[in-house]
């Protein structure tokens, strides 16, 4: 074995924390497999016996590739007042696919997703890195280019940020109980058994991409998405909903002719649905590993 196929061996030994603390980052896999693949190619031209510490090395370049992407996000998002709803990991309800297993073994619910993509990149990259990852602050600092009294504060605002996002119950029968008592509801027009599964303080967000958006985007409060669900159903006509999981939460896809519309993600905290984040952009779609559905 010549050198370059050590290296690559030792990479493809880190390859799975690399791939977690780009998910982590971008919320995407496929831009994550995009910067850990980036990694590689940094690596594989550099000479591997001046870095001592390849872990460190590794999570430093695939930190500032994240960063650089989250950059270049922000600067081309057209509506950025409107929630993203990242791309999410839908599995079946048989469990969640091996490959994903890795990535999905932090919380990394879709309402947390949505939550980090409201933070800025550096807000976003010390959170992560710290918070996650257990990165040491002075390491983050020459990152970011700030000091590591700087990189705290970014940590600790965004630390708040994702604190105030209730926590999902562990429990998918639990789970499952408040989202099948959703769809019920809404499949028979009861207006009052849905109210009664849905937190008070619910929200609703809905990330309809380019297109006009058909409702509000973000929708607050029990009543208000009661009515947004029944809109919906009168708006979309006849659907099928398959029961998922999404981020390894309870959720479902809902099908109008065969054809995917929605990916319906549900934040469950004591009973309660708390959280609703559905991606309904279909131009986003085609990136999305459905073929178990089918």
């Amino acid at each position: 074995m010549d050198e370059q196929d050590r290296l690559a061996e030792r990479f493809e030994e880190r390859r799975a924390r690399l791939r977690r603390v780009a998910f982590r980052m971008l919320g995407s896999l496929s831009e994550a497999d995009d910067a850990v693949q980036e990694a590689w190619l940094r690596l594989s031209r550099s000479d591997a016996s001046v870095i001592e510490d390849l872990d460190a090395w590794l999570t430093t370049v695939v930190a500032r590739v994240c960063l650089n992407m989250l950059r270049a996000r922000e600067a081309r998002r057209e509506r950025p007042i409107d929630p993203h709803v990242p791309e999410p990991i839908v599995s079946s309800e048989d469990g969640v696919d091996p490959e994903y297993e890795a990535i999905l073994a932090d919380s990394v619910a879709l309402a947390l997703f949505v939550v980090l993509d409201t933070l800025a990149p550096a807000e976003r990259l010390a959170f992560v890195l710290h918070d996650t990852f257990a990165v040491p602050f002075d390491e983050i600092a020459a990152i970011l280019g700030r000091s590591p009294a700087t990189t705290r504060q970014l940590a600790s605002r965004a630390r708040r940020r994702v604190r105030a996002t209730p926590e999902p119950n562990a429990d998918l029968a639990r789970q499952r109980e408040a989202v099948d008592a959703f769809f019920a509801a809404t499949r028979d027009g009861d207006f009052e058994a849905l109210i009664a599964v849905l937190d008070p303080d619910v929200v609703r967000r809905a990330d309809f991409g380019a297109a006009p958006a058909p409702s509000a985007p973000e929708v607050r409060g029990a009543e208000a998405v009661a009515d947004a669900a029944f809109a919906f159903l009168r708006r979309a006509g006849p659907v099928v909903t398959r029961p998922v999981l999404v981020n390894g939460a309870v959720g479902g896809v809902v099908f109008r002719e065969g054809r995917p519309l929605s990916v319906i993600g549900f934040t469950v905290s004591d009973g309660k649905i708390v959280a609703i984040d559905i991606l309904a952009d279909p131009g986003r779609f085609r990136d999305l590993d459905l073929a178990l559905l089918d």
